[in-house]
């Protein structure tokens, strides 16, 4: 079994309903994500993907559709809250919003990159693991074998 990584990076913000810290405020991070699969190298000399896992371009492809280009330079609110109505004004004015059905913390954008990553993963690869940086030293896990 081999494991491989991508990196990606993108710019998001979000707003933390009735949090009681200094993040309270809508506030923007530039993001990266790790993102690490698992599986056997293909092993036939005729398949255009011989010695691969999976091809690093179909990584970075599922990653950029499902979050990097959705939820770049956009803010993040939780639908559910009344912040629903924050959102609702940003979006009135042209903003990016994306409505979520949780608190957007790294812990809960975790889960929710995911099951987006997973839906569209080919059969024979799994999602192995994923690191998600908010700041250069504060970022959350997903580990596989935990979920």
């Amino acid at each position: 079994m081999i494991r491989i990584t991508k990196i990606f990076n993108f710019e998001t913000a979000h707003v933390l309903y009735n949090y009681d810290g200094k993040c309270k405020n809508m506030h923007g991070h530039s993001y990266k994500l790790f993102v690490t699969v698992k599986g056997n190298p293909i092993k036939d000399l005729d398949h255009h993907k011989n010695g691969m896992v999976v091809d690093f371009g179909d990584i970075k492809k599922i990653v950029k559709e499902e979050i990097v280009d959705i939820w770049d330079h956009a803010v993040l609110v939780n639908g559910d809250s009344p912040h629903k109505l924050l959102g609702e004004s940003l979006e009135n004015q042209g903003h990016k919003v994306i409505f979520c059905e949780y608190q957007p913390t790294c812990e809960n954008m975790l889960y929710d990159i995911a099951a987006k990553i997973q839906s569209k993963l080919p059969n024979h690869v799994q999602l192995a693991y994923l690191k998600l940086h908010e700041t250069e030293n504060s970022y959350g896990e997903w580990i596989a074998e935990e979920n």
